[in-house]
C-alpha cells in the first residue's frame, strides 16, 4: 500500500580484489540506534553474508529529495579504513524486500540492461590542475524502487532496486539533524559544478539519499531475471556438444572392446579358434586367476570409495534439488546450506559402500576402516578450512565463520554423521560377501615387463584429461560465480554436464582397465580410482591458470584463501571421480570375468 514503510537492509562490502567480505558497520557509516543482526541459514553465515538494518528507511510510493542521513566527521582511523577500502575496490550491498541493489552498466549493444551487484564505496581522482590523488567517497545516494502495480487494488508490488551513487561535498547553514537545510540541494535537486566529497582525516561527511518510485512492467515471479541475465548462452551449448562428442568417441570405444571380447568367448567357445585366435589368447584371459586379488592398502581404497560414494549422493542430490529450482540466488546461502546438511546425512551410504568392499576384500577389522571412513576426508577438509578461517579473521573480515557455527558443524560432523557412517557400515558388513567370478590361485602371477605407454604414471594422467576436458568450460563460469560476485543458477547444463561427466569417467576407465589387463598387469583397482581421479589434478591447474588470467587478487591473505578452498575443491573432485572410475571398472572386470569359461 501507499505509505508503507520499507526498510532497507545492508549486507557485507565485497571485493573481488580480496575476496574478504566486511561487515557494511566497519566503516563509519551512518548507524541505526540499534543493530538488528537478520536471522541467517548455516549457508548465510558461511559465505560471510551478515544482513542487519540501516538508516535507510523508505515509504511506499512517496519520493524523497535530499533527504539528511546523517553526519560523520572521520577521524585517522575511518579515514584510513575508507581509503583502504576505496584501494581494493569494495562494493556496498544492500537488500530491499529480499532484492540486492543494483548499479545499471550498459551492455555493448545498448538494448538491455545489465546490473552490476552493490555500488563502489568511493572512486580516486584528481583535481583539475594537480597531480595528487585523492580519494572521493559515494555520500549521496539516489535510490531508483520499480514496482509493479496490482490492476484491480491499489497495491503494489516491489520489482527492482536500483541505485546511482554520486559524491557531493555538501553544504549548510546550521546542523538541525534530517531537517538540516543544504545549499547544495537548492530546488531540491543536485546542483551541478558541487565539488565531490573527500576522504581525509577530519573532514566531517554528510550522508544523503533521494528515493524515486517507478511503475514497471516487470512481474513480480520475474523481478530476478535482470540480475540473472547471461550474455553467453551459446558457450554453454557449445561446451556440452564438445563433452557429448568425447562421450560419443569414448562410447564407440567401449562399444567395440565389449564386443570384441565376447565375440572372442563365444567364438572359443564353438572351437572355432584359428591360429591367429589362438596366439591371441594371451592378454586378459591369462589373468583370470589374479584379476581378483586384494589390492595393497585394501582398506584405505575402501575409505575412499565410501567418502566418494558420499559426495556422489550430496553432489546428485544438490542438483536435483537445484533443479527442481529450491535454491534459486533470491534463496541465500540455501545452496550451501544444502550441501553441508546432504554431506552429513549421505554418511549412511559412505559407511555401507566402503564396508562391502571391505568384506569383498575378506578385511576383518571392519571398525577400523569405518572410523577412517568417517574421519578421514572431513578431517582433511576441517583442518584446511580451520587454518583459512583464522587467517580471516586475523584480518578482521566478517568471512571468519563464528566460533558458535564452528561448534555447529562439529556437532553435525560429531552427532550426526559419525554415527550414520556406523550404522551404514554395520549393515554392509552383515550382509553377505560380494562373490568373484573367477577363483584367485594361491600364488601371484609374474607381471610380464610393460610397455612405456603402460607403465602407471603414464596411463593415469592420460585418463584424467578427458573428463576435465568434458566440464571446463562449465567450470569457468562456476569459478567466475564463486570468486568475481556473479549469480550461477544455470543448473540445467550443469546437470547435463555432470551427467556426461560420470559416462566419462567411466568410460575411459574401462578403456584403460582393459588395455591394462591385455598387457597382463593386474594391478587394477587403485589404477582404475586414479585413472578417474586425476582429472581434478587438471582441475587445480586450470584453477592456477584463472587465478592469474581472471583475477586481480594481489594480497598475499586472499590468494592463500582461493589456492585453500580450490584444494578443498579438487580433492572432492578427486575423491568424486574416482569412485565412479572404481565403480565402472570393477563392473566392467566381474562383467568380462564371468563370461568366460576357465577350464
Amino acid at each position: 500500500m501507499q505509505g508503507d514503510p520499507l526498510p532497507v537492509k545492508v549486507n557485507k562490502l565485497s571485493s573481488t580484489k580480496t575476496q574478504l567480505p566486511y561487515d557494511y558497520y566497519f566503516l563509519s557509516y551512518c548507524k541505526p540506534s540499534k543493530i538488528v543482526n537478520s536471522a541467517e541459514n548455516l549457508g548465510e553465515v558461511l559465505r560471510g553474508d551478515r544482513i542487519e538494518n540501516s538508516v535507510y528507511n523508505f515509504k511506499m510510493r512517496e519520493e524523497q529529495t535530499c533527504q539528511v542521513v546523517c553526519r560523520v566527521k572521520l577521524d585517522a582511523e575511518a579515514a584510513k579504513n575508507f581509503k583502504e577500502k576505496i584501494d581494493d575496490e569494495y562494493r556496498v550491498n544492500m537488500i530491499l524486500d529480499n532484492l540486492p541493489v543494483a548499479v545499471i552498466r550498459q551492455r555493448r549493444d545498448g538494448q538491455t540492461k545489465v546490473y552490476e551487484h552493490g555500488f563502489r564505496v568511493g572512486f580516486k581522482g584528481k583535481y583539475t590542475g594537480t597531480n595528487e590523488e585523492k580519494y572521493f567517497i559515494h555520500n549521496h545516494l539516489i535510490f531508483k524502487v520499480m514496482y509493479h502495480k496490482d490492476l484491480e487494488t491499489d497495491f503494489a508490488r516491489i520489482v527492482g532496486f536500483e541505485v546511482t551513487p554520486h559524491s557531493i561535498a555538501h553544504e549548510y547553514k546550521e546542523w538541525k539533524d534530517k531537517d538540516t537545510q543544504l545549499a547544495t540541494c537548492t530546488k531540491n535537486i543536485l546542483q551541478s559544478g558541487t565539488p565531490p566529497q573527500e576522504v581525509d582525516t577530519d573532514k566531517e561527511i554528510v550522508f544523503t539519499y533521494d528515493v524515486t518510485f517507478e511503475e514497471s512492467d516487470t512481474k513480480w515471479a520475474s523481478r530476478w531475471d535482470t540480475y540473472l541475465l547471461m550474455n553467453d548462452d551459446q558457450i554453454h551449448w557449445f561446451s556440452i556438444i564438445n563433452s557429448l562428442m568425447i562421450v560419443l568417441f569414448l562410447s564407440g570405444m567401449v562399444a567395440m572392446i565389449m564386443m570384441r571380447t565376447l565375440y572372442r568367448d563365444i567364438a572359443n567357445y564353438n572351437q572355432l579358434e584359428t591360429q591367429d585366435e589362438a596366439q591371441e589368447e594371451t592378454g586378459w584371459k591369462l589373468v583370470h586367476g589374479d584379476a581378483f586379488r586384494p589390492p595393497v592398502n585394501s582398506s584405505l581404497l575402501c575409505v575412499y570409495v565410501g567418502t566418494g560414494v558420499q559426495v556422489f549422493g550430496m553432489t546428485l542430490v544438490t542438483m536435483m534439488f537445484a533443479l527442481l529450482g529450491f535454491l534459486s540466488p533470491s534463496n541465500r546461502g540455501g545452496l550451501m546450506t544444502a550441501m553441508v546438511l546432504l554431506w552429513v546425512f549421505m554418511g549412511a551410504f559412505a559407511g555401507y559402500s566402503s564396508a562391502r568392499l571391505y568384506k569383498m576384500f575378506k578385511g576383518t577389522e571392519w571398525k577400523k576402516t569405518t572410523l577412517k571412513t568417517a574421519f578421514m576426508f572431513p578431517g582433511i577438509l576441517f583442518s584446511v578450512f580451520f587454518v583459512l578461517n583464522a587467517l580471516i579473521w586475523e584480518e578482521k573480515s566478517s568471512g571468519a565463520v563464528p566460533f558458535g557455527t564452528m561448534v555447529a558443524l562439529m556437532m553435525l560432523w560429531f552427532g550426526i554423521s559419525v554415527p550414520l557412517v556406523f550404522v551404514g557400515s554395520y549393515l554392509g558388513f552383515k550382509k553377505p560377501p560380494i562373490e568373484d567370478p573367477v577363483k584367485t590361485n594361491k600364488i601371484p602371477r609374474q607381471i610380464p615387463e610393460q610397455a612405456w605407454y603402460m607403465k602407471p604414471i603414464f596411463s593415469i594422467l592420460i585418463g584424467g584429461i578427458l573428463p576435465f576436458g568434458a566440464v571446463f568450460i562449465e567450470l569457468f563460469f562456476i569459478l567466475t560465480s564463486i570468486w568475481l560476485n556473479q549469480f550461477y543458477y544455470i543448473f540445467g547444463f550443469l546437470f547435463i554436464v555432470f551427467l556426461i561427466l560420470v559416462i566419462t569417467c567411466a568410460e575411459i576407465t574401462i578403456v584403460l582397465c582393459y588395455f591394462q589387463l591385455c598387457s597382463e598387469d593386474y594391478h587394477w583397482w587403485w589404477r582404475a580410482y586414479l585413472t578417474a581421479g586425476s582429472s581434478a589434478l587438471y582441475l587445480f591447474l586450470y584453477s592456477i591458470f584463472y587465478f592469474f588470467t581472471k583475477l586481480e587478487i594481489t594480497k598475499l591473505v586472499s590468494g592463500i584463501l582461493y589456492f585453500g578452498y580450490m584444494l578443498i575443491g579438487s580433492y572432492a573432485f578427486f575423491v568424486l571421480t574416482g569412485t565412479i572410475g572404481f565403480y565402472a571398472c570393477l563392473w566392467f572386470v566381474r562383467k568380462i570375468y564371468s563370461s568366460v569359461k576357465i577350464d
